[in-house]
C-alpha cells in the first residue's frame, strides 16, 4: 500500500475554537522507501496565531498573508493522499484539524477517513514503550535519529523525522544484545549491536525465473491439498 507521512502546523490547539491549519507537509513512502514525491503548502489562516503556537513553529500571520487558503489547495491535497495509508504522530490532533477544514468547505467533502486509512505512530509507540515519553523528539533520541537541526517545528521537517521514527518502530528491535562466552564457557561481558534504521531500505524483487518457480510450487501445493490453498499470489513489487 502507498503510504503518506503527514504533519500539520496550526494557529492553536483546538479547531472548535476557530483555529486553522497553516502548514501541511506530506512525504510519500513506497516499499519502505521514501520517494521524492512531496506535498508541502503554507496556508493563510485569515486569523491571528496564538502566541504559544507561534513560539513552537515560528510562523506569524504577517508571514502567511500571501499564501493560499486551505480551500484553494484542498482538491490537490485530497488527490495526493487519496487511497493511501496516512502515518501521523498523534493522529487525532491532525485529523481533527483536517476534518474541520473539510467541514468548512461543505458536507460534500466528507472527512479524511473517506479518502484514506490512518495509522497513529503515537499509539504504536505507547504500546512499544509504555510509561515512557513518546513525543517525536523523545523517539528520535531513543532511536538515535538526528534532529539537532529541529530548532522549530515544521510540517515537512517533522514528517521527515517521523518517517525515520516509523521505520524504527516497525523495523524490529533497535538493539540486539549478545553474550559472548569465555573459554570456560561462562558468559562474559554483553556486547550490544546497534541496528542502523536506514532511511533507504533495500528491497529485493523476485526475477521472472523465481516468480515462475514460485507459481509452479503453489500449483503443486494446491493440487496436493485438493485445492485448499491458503496463500494468494501477489503482484511483484514495482
Amino acid at each position: 500500500m502507498r503510504q503518506i507521512v503527514l504533519d500539520t502546523e496550526t494557529t492553536g490547539l483546538a479547531p472548535e475554537d476557530g483555529h486553522r491549519i497553516i502548514e501541511i507537509g506530506c512525504i510519500e513512502i513506497k516499499n519502505r522507501r521514501m520517494t521524492d514525491l512531496r506535498f508541502h503548502r503554507y496556508l493563510n489562516p485569515e486569523r491571528e496565531i496564538d502566541e504559544g503556537a507561534a513560539e513552537v513553529h515560528g510562523l506569524t500571520l504577517d508571514k502567511l498573508r500571501e499564501y493560499p487558503r486551505f480551500q484553494e489547495v484542498a482538491l490537490e491535497f485530497i488527490e495526493f493522499i487519496k487511497g493511501a495509508e496516512l502515518i501521523i504522530h498523534n493522529a487525532p490532533f491532525d485529523v481533527g484539524f483536517i476534518n474541520h477544514e473539510l467541514a468548512l468547505l461543505g458536507p460534500a467533502w466528507g472527512c479524511l477517513a473517506d479518502y484514506c486509512q490512518i495509522f497513529d505512530t503515537l499509539r504504536l509507540a505507547r504500546d512499544r514503550h509504555p510509561g515512557q515519553r513518546n513525543s517525536l523528539d523523545a523517539l528520535c533520541k531513543r532511536y538515535e535519529i538526528d534532529n539537532a537541526h529541529r530548532n522549530l517545528h515544521g510540517a515537512l521537517l517533522d514528517a521527515e523525522l517521523l518517517s525515520d521514527v516509523y521505520f524504527a518502530l516497525t523495523g524490529g528491535q533497535s538493539a540486539l544484545v549478545l553474550e559472548a562466552e569465555t573459554s570456560s564457557g561462562e558468559p562474559s561481558e554483553s556486547v550490544s549491536l546497534r541496528v542502523n534504521h536506514a532511511r533507504q531500505r533495500r528491497v529485493v524483487v523476485a526475477d521472472a525465473q523465481e516468480l515462475s518457480a514460485h507459481r509452479e510450487r503453489l500449483a503443486h501445493i494446491g493440487e496436493a491439498s485438493g485445492g485448499r490453498l491458503v496463500w494468494t499470489e501477489a503482484e511483484p513489487a514495482g
